[in-house]
C-alpha cells in the first residue's frame, strides 16, 4: 500500500491539472500563434509560469485504484501487476485465470 499522503498529493495534482486546463491551453495558444506580437507571447509565457507547478499534466503519476502503487501500473485496468494478480487469484476480474504450472 503506498503512503496516504502521496495518493492526495497526486489527487491534488489532478484537480489542480483540471482546474487550470483552458487557462494552460488559451496561453499555450498564444505562445504559438504566428500573428501574436512577442510582447504578447512574452507576457502569455510569463502567465504560463505563473500558474502552480502542480496544475501542470506531466506531473500527474499513474497510481493504483487498489493500492496507490506508482509502478507496474496497467492503464487499461488502471491498477498494478501486484492488484491484477491478487484479485485475479480471488476470481474477482470476469475472464481471468491465474495459471500454475
Amino acid at each position: 500500500m503506498a503512503k496516504k499522503s502521496m495518493v492526495e498529493r497526486d489527487l491534488k495534482r489532478r484537480r489542480l491539472a483540471k482546474k487550470f486546463e483552458s487557462k494552460r491551453d488559451r496561453l499555450r495558444a498564444i505562445i504559438r500563434d504566428e500573428n501574436q506580437t512577442s510582447e504578447d507571447k512574452f507576457k502569455a509565457s510569463l502567465a504560463l509560469a505563473e500558474l502552480p507547478r502542480n496544475s501542470a499534466p506531466t506531473r500527474i503519476r499513474n497510481r493504483c485504484l487498489v493500492t496507490g502503487r506508482p509502478r507496474g501500473y496497467y492503464r487499461k485496468l488502471k491498477m498494478s501487476r501486484i492488484a491484477l494478480r491478487e484479485l485475479g487469484s480471488k476470481g474477482l476480474i470476469p475472464g481471468l485465470v491465474k495459471s500454475s504450472w
